[in-house]
């Protein structure tokens, strides 16, 4: 391989990640304690960063690819596996700030301890031959497990939060967290592929250095875009526990005949119903919360009313609701904007509306004024 081609790609790489990692940890963020999460978050993430930036700067300065292929290959696969817990615990800490315990660093720190000592076995003990390979094979397995049932763990809080903000609030809060999602499929297939490109000839090793550039400029500004949207995910993320320990503390349903009484679905039937004529769902930033005190009801039997009546959860009832409303409006007020719409609807935002209504009937809203007015 050239030399050149290989310098150049850690020259673009390596300031980027140094970059990142000092700005993660020492840029500064907003004074209020709500932050404190998101300072570790980031934290946690600008040490990934700056590992993977020593790892970039031997490469770089000592050559070592070329002096000795297999300590370079084991200094990559401890690099990547002490990140990948990193990688993943930063993200996790923003869904979950309880994730981080003592016993968790320390059983993470062991695993590391013992994939370094067995890669240094294997790569540089062990003769070359088909015992080395089967040693190489399986500790590459061992990386790719390791690193997907981290993204199961971290799949695994994204998703159970995302159900807690569709049974407690109204407005879409889940598109402000969407990045981790797909931030996370993409670390998966970067990650994995890291793994094995460090296997590949040298020269092709430049491929492994620049793919990793546009994988971290993307995390970079969804950290910085993520500051603006912060406060309010977690202050959603707040009521929502809240009301799930409330809901651990009420009734269960099946264990009260309260739900099951006509009475009591008449009831329910009747005071949403005049809920819905007066329009009460199109108060932006509106919680199931909220709703059930202004029904004088339990936010549990709430719940679990609008499940067994619509099928469907809180926020896509609500936005079903939003939807009418706003067809109504779009048939009656042609001079309206969409955004003039989306806000009297009660949506996030004009785009938000869009996205949710041609979701719902299949084309924008524009579209279905035409279609509606011909």
């Amino acid at each position: 391989m050239e030399p050149s081609i290989y310098s150049y790609s850690l020259c673009i790489a390596l300031p980027l990640m140094l970059f990142f990692g000092f700005y993660f940890l020492l840029a500064p963020t907003p004074e209020k304690a709500i932050f404190n999460n998101y300072r570790r978050s980031r934290r946690i993430m600008g040490a990934a960063m700056l590992l993977l930036a020593a790892n970039y700067s031997v490469h770089f300065f000592f050559g070592i690819r070329f002096k000795d292929a297999n300590f370079a290959i084991l200094m990559n696969l401890s690099t990547y596996f002490l990140c990948y817990w990193l990688f993943s615990s930063a993200l996790t800490t923003l869904l979950d700030r309880f994730y981080i315990t003592k016993r968790r660093l320390r059983t993470h720190i062991c695993l590391w301890i013992l994939f370094s000592i067995l890669s240094c076995i294997a790569l540089l003990l062990l003769p070359k031959g088909g015992l080395r390979t089967m040693a190489t094979c399986a500790l590459a397995a061992w990386l790719v497990i390791y690193g997907l049932f981290l993204t199961y763990r971290l799949l695994r809080a994204y998703h159970e939060v995302i159900r807690i903000f569709e049974d407690t609030h109204a407005d879409d809060i889940g598109a402000y967290i969407k990045w981790l999602s797909i931030f996370t499929y993409w670390a998966v297939i970067f990650g994995v592929g890291c793994g094995l490109l460090t296997f590949l000839p040298d020269e092709y090793v430049y491929i492994w250095i620049l793919s990793s550039v546009p994988f971290y400029i993307y995390l970079f500004l969804c950290y910085l875009n993520y500051l603006l949207f912060y406060e309010q995910v977690e202050n959603a993320v707040e009521d929502g526990m809240t009301s799930e320990e409330e809901d651990l503390c009420a009734p269960k349903p099946e264990q009260t005949p309260k739900l099951e009484t006509p009475s009591y679905r008449a009831e329910m039937a009747e005071k949403i119903s005049g809920w819905i004529d007066a329009d009460g769902y199109v108060r932006s930033g509106l919680t199931i919360k909220e709703l059930s005190d202004e029904l004088h009801t339990n936010r549990t039997y709430l719940s679990e009313y609008i499940k067994t009546t619509y099928g469907t959860s809180f926020r896509d009832w609500i936005t079903g609701l939003r939807i009418d409303y706003a067809k109504r409006l779009l048939v009656q007020y042609p001079r309206l904007t969409v955004a003039d719409i989306s806000e009297r609807s009660g949506f996030l935002s004009p785009s938000h509306f869009i996205r949710l209504f041609k979701e719902n009937t299949g084309c924008t809203p524009v579209k279905w004024r035409k279609r509606e007015a011909e």
